[in-house]
């Protein structure tokens, strides 16, 4: 399995993500307030996410289902162990603000965003190999 290539593009992908996050807080925030911002952030961030996919996808190579499904869930995790980090350690929000990301009641969509993150591997696959 192509890790190494796997983390390469989980880090294109985080680079994106990270770039995307700051343009959104300097220019969507001040206009739609930060929950509507996030919230459409989720939006443009999942097609950036697949658009880095299939940007990448040849080059990770003609891979199993079961192969993809396993680089989605990595990159899944390092996600998640990056947002906890930054949000704690860099920005200090507050858990209740991290996890508010994720709870659907409080308009979080974040889950959503992950659920294309780990199928994002595979869709790539599929839309560049058939």
């Amino acid at each position: 399995m192509p890790w190494r290539k796997a983390l390469v593009v989980w880090l294109a992908i985080i680079l994106a993500e990270s770039v995307h996050g700051t343009l959104r807080t300097l220019y969507l925030a001040p206009l739609m307030g930060d929950a509507g911002a996030r919230r459409l952030g989720v939006l443009i961030g999942s097609v950036l996410i697949v658009a880095i996919a299939l940007a990448f996808a040849r080059w990770l190579g003609d891979l199993r289902r079961r192969q993809l499904f396993a680089i989605g869930t990595v990159w899944v995790v390092l996600t998640v162990a990056f947002e906890i980090a930054l949000g704690r350690a860099v920005m200090h929000a507050s858990w209740e603000r991290i996890l508010s990301d994720y709870d659907v009641t409080q308009g979080g969509l974040m889950g959503f965003g992950l659920l294309v993150l780990w199928c994002s591997p595979w869709l790539a696959h599929r839309l560049r190999f058939r």
